[in-house]
């Protein structure tokens, strides 16, 4: 493994060299004789991003290629020197997996739920915030506040907030207001029907804060005499921001939604913390950990892993091509 390292690392310094050599030619040839170019300060600057770069290579770019090659491997994490080449067979239990309804299968349908749930839930809350907070009064930024603050909790701490407000029997802090007004305790979080719902609403609602500042950001960039000029023509506030909002916010649009939507490819720490191992939470990327770590099949794991990746930056470029994002 230690060689292996080395020689991508080796490969990966090639290659930078490479584009270093190459960079500074073309300017060299294309810069005008009255612009002053050094080599030596253009091999500087990027020798300064050489630390950064080493840190990608280290912590990214080798476990990506050690995941792609462990998919087709029946590599097991206690024995890292039993490592065999099973080529396709991890791929085929997966698929297999789909076909009997199983563990994968039910990760796939709940990970898709969540997606079609949760992007246009956070993307509608932030936007709505975004809109209510652009206004200009007095006391406006304690509500900014207000509502980015959850975005800086840690999301462990807010997922046992909400086990603590959801909880089963009595010991839920909304079941106790239930009980003392008569009615029976719910279990939120062990309903099988509704249990990845409130899943979603957590999630939505920690993560709109972060969407709302940028949403935000796009607002104040949109000319103010375009409302104007609008109201003139007797648009109302509807019109106004079907004609003037939404396409003043088109780009800022498309990345907040490609962002939610990995985002929320990736959701794992929820369904962990708030339910644990059930059937009708577990998510791709919680089987993945559950596959990789709990079990110690990364094989397995690194080929969930590498299907997911195609699926998700698949439907990424389709997100960007029919959004019309051309950079």
């Amino acid at each position: 493994m230690i060689g292996t390292s080395i020689a991508i690392i080796g490969a990966f310094l090639l290659l930078f060299a490479a584009f270093i050599v190459k960079d500074i030619v073309a300017a060299k040839r294309s810069v005008r004789k009255t612009v002053h170019f050094s080599v030596r300060e253009s091999i500087g600057a990027y020798l300064m991003l050489l630390p950064a770069l080493a840190l990608i290579c280290l912590f990214v770019l080798l476990p990506i290629v050690y995941s792609l090659g462990y998919a087709f491997t029946d590599y097991y994490l206690l024995r890292p020197n039993d490592v065999g080449f099973v080529e396709f067979d991890n791929f085929a239990d997966i698929i297999e997996n789909i076909g009997a309804h199983g563990t994968v299968y039910n990760a796939i349908m709940n990970t898709l739920k969540f997606v079609v749930f949760v992007v246009p839930l956070q993307i509608g809350m932030a936007l709505g915030l975004a809109l209510l907070v652009n206004k200009r009064a007095r006391g406006m930024g304690v509500f900014k506040v207000l509502y980015f603050a959850p975005v800086v909790i840690s999301l462990t701490v807010t997922s046992y907030l909400w086990v603590r407000i959801l909880g089963g029997g009595e010991s839920g802090l909304l079941n106790s207001f239930l009980v003392k007004l008569g009615l029976e305790p719910i279990s939120f979080l062990y309903d099988p029907q509704g249990a990845m719902y409130w899943i979603i609403f957590v999630s939505a609602w920690q993560g709109c804060g972060y969407q709302m500042l940028i949403f935000l950001s796009g607002l104040k960039g949109i000319d103010s005499t375009l409302y104007e000029a609008a109201e003139l023509d007797g648009a109302g506030k509807g019109r106004q921001f079907l004609a003037v909002t939404v396409p003043g916010l088109r780009s800022v649009l498309t990345f907040v939604i490609i962002t939610v939507f990995i985002g929320a490819c990736k959701v794992m720490v929820q369904p962990m913390l708030m339910t644990g191992e059930q059937t009708f939470t577990i998510t791709l990327n919680y089987l993945m950990y559950i596959e990789g770590y709990t079990y110690r099949w990364v094989g397995y794991s690194s080929a969930i892993a590498l299907l997911m990746t195609i699926v998700i930056g698949a439907i990424t470029f389709l997100q960007r091509y029919l959004l019309k994002e051309e950079d």
